[in-house]
């Protein structure tokens, strides 16, 4: 890789969190954490140098539509992977990406090496306006991971991405990653996390009321749920009363109310 960079004046970009997988075994791992085989259809966020996207090529997915947004990276990216077929790298920034236009038709997985910036972002992103991607394997930084999987029993990781996650997906770190596999080595270490979309949401309520509620609640950790739909605009009275009816105590902090209490509450604020 680094021949490969150096014949292309290639330097990883620290704006952009570029940190190159270096360790073949472990991409080739994430192609099988993510089911790739024959009749699969992946979509790469952040090809990069192609380590990656090699792997997910050589276990057989029918397509690999790498998506890599830093241009300079394009003409060795395209040496990577010119004996594979399957892969069409696309120049766009998944950050902005119009999903349905971009995917066609069929069922998708989606993989990649995120950057750490932006990571959050861009599995929010997908879970949220790409519905024909059923799976989601990516490597991001630990801390990033927790957050997207945590539920009410790791407080310190809890939050609103999490609720956000726990709405659309199953999600849970499959492993950690050193540092030592990326060039540059990060500062940080990395894991891999997998998603897996639910059919429906595990609660019936107003999306919209029920993310006021919830990212209203986390916006200010530390303080009770009473206090957070103050904060909202709620009278007094009224959010004692939708808490009671909630089944709710009012000096619950957020940090301890997995996805059904959110719904609950935001139900009984409406009501």
């Amino acid at each position: 890789m680094r021949a490969l960079a150096d014949a292309h004046a290639i330097r990883p970009s620290k704006a952009l969190g570029q940190n190159f997988l270096l360790d073949p075994n472990l991409a080739r791992a994430i192609a099988r954490d993510a089911g790739v085989g024959p009749g699969v259809q992946v979509v790469e966020i952040g090809a990069g140098l192609g380590s990656l996207t090699t792997a997910l090529a050589e276990a057989g997915a029918d397509r690999v539509l790498a998506i890599e947004f830093d241009r300079a990276l394009l003409a060795g990216l395209a040496e990577v992977v010119a004996d594979l077929p399957a892969v069409e790298v696309v120049h766009a920034d998944a950050t902005k990406l119009d999903w349905p236009a971009t995917l066609a038709q069929g069922a998708w997985v989606c993989c990649g090496n995120l950057p750490y910036n932006v990571g959050t972002s861009i599995v929010l992103d997908v879970l949220e306006r790409a519905p024909s991607v059923s799976t989601i394997v990516v490597m991001l930084q630990r801390e990033v991971a927790e957050r997207l999987t945590a539920t009410p029993t790791q407080r310190e990781a809890y939050g609103a991405v999490s609720v956000h996650v726990a709405y659309r997906a199953r999600a849970q770190v499959l492993r950690q990653v050193p540092p030592d596999v990326f060039w540059p080595r990060p500062s940080v270490g990395s894991a891999i996390v997998r998603l897996e979309r639910l059919e429906r949401a595990p609660v019936d309520v107003d999306e919209r009321r029920l993310w006021t509620v919830v990212d209203g609640a986390f916006s200010q950790r530390r303080k009770t749920i009473r206090n957070a739909l103050r904060r909202l605009g709620v009278p007094a009275a009224d959010a004692d009363r939708a808490l009671a009816k909630a089944g709710i105590e009012p000096a619950a902090r957020p940090e301890t109310l997995d996805l059904a209490a959110f719904a609950r509450v935001a139900e009984a604020v409406q009501a």
